[in-house]
């Protein structure tokens, strides 16, 4: 029996027929066998077109009445090839939306797995331990935070000293410093004889004052800086 014939006459399997109708898998498997013979039926049809051409050539003017029947022949296989063509373009529509439909039903039902599933899991959550429970762990947050910030806060051991007494304390010792730079600075006696006039005197004369003055700026500048430091080192303690 031919696969059309079985197509047509039935031969399904007696499960399909006791559900009163085939599975989309079945019905899927009848589509693609009908498609496969439908496309060995087109490639005899290709081969007897191209066989009834070459005759009509050898014939010709020859032989006319032959020729002319050989072309007849090719026009009738085209005329089936073209059905076969429809045909196929019908059932690949019809085997698409057999696939679509089957693929939709799948994900529907599996849906409806996971639906029951979620329904199942919940059915075990109270909602009200729920929000006791979101509650509890807020509030060991705010707990666990606290700790945090009592930890990283500086530790002020030590802190009870009067911070008005260490800072008076702080300027009798910057006063010491430059009460012993001021001692430090020692000035040129000044000369009993009268000034020379040569130049050069002069020139000696101008060097040792000037170098007195620098030794004073310099006394000077150091003073500021110590200022500066005690400054920065009371900011740092207060």
């Amino acid at each position: 029996m031919s696969k059309i014939s079985k197509f047509f006459k039935g031969g399904g399997s007696a499960a399909s027929k006791g559900r009163g109708g085939p599975s989309p898998q079945e019905a899927l498997a009848r589509l693609r066998e009908t498609e496969e013979m439908l496309s060995k039926k087109q490639e005899y049809l290709e081969t007897r077109i191209e066989r009834e051409l070459a005759v009509a050539r050898q014939h010709g003017t020859k032989n006319k009445r032959a020729a002319l029947q050989a072309l007849k022949r090719k026009k009738r296989y085209e005329k089936q090839l073209n059905q076969i063509d429809g045909t196929l373009s019908t059932i690949e529509f019809q085997r698409e939306a057999l696939e679509n439909s089957h693929t939709n039903t799948e994900v529907l039902k599996n849906m409806g797995y996971a639906a029951q599933a979620m329904k199942k899991v919940h059915e075990n959550m109270d909602l009200n331990k729920i929000d006791d429970l979101m509650q509890d762990i807020t509030e060991q947050q705010d707990v666990a935070q606290e700790i945090s910030d009592a930890i990283s806060n500086r530790a002020t051991f030590g802190d009870e000293f009067d911070e008005d007494e260490l800072m008076a304390e702080l300027e009798e010792l910057e006063q010491e410093e430059l009460n012993k730079g001021m001692r430090d600075v020692r000035l040129p006696s000044v000369p009993s004889t009268s000034l020379p006039s040569r130049p050069g005197q002069n020139s000696h004369i101008s060097y040792e004052l000037h170098s007195c003055i620098t030794h004073v700026q310099l006394a000077a500048q150091k003073r500021v800086e110590d200022e500066d430091e005690m400054k920065q080192l009371a900011a740092w303690a207060s």
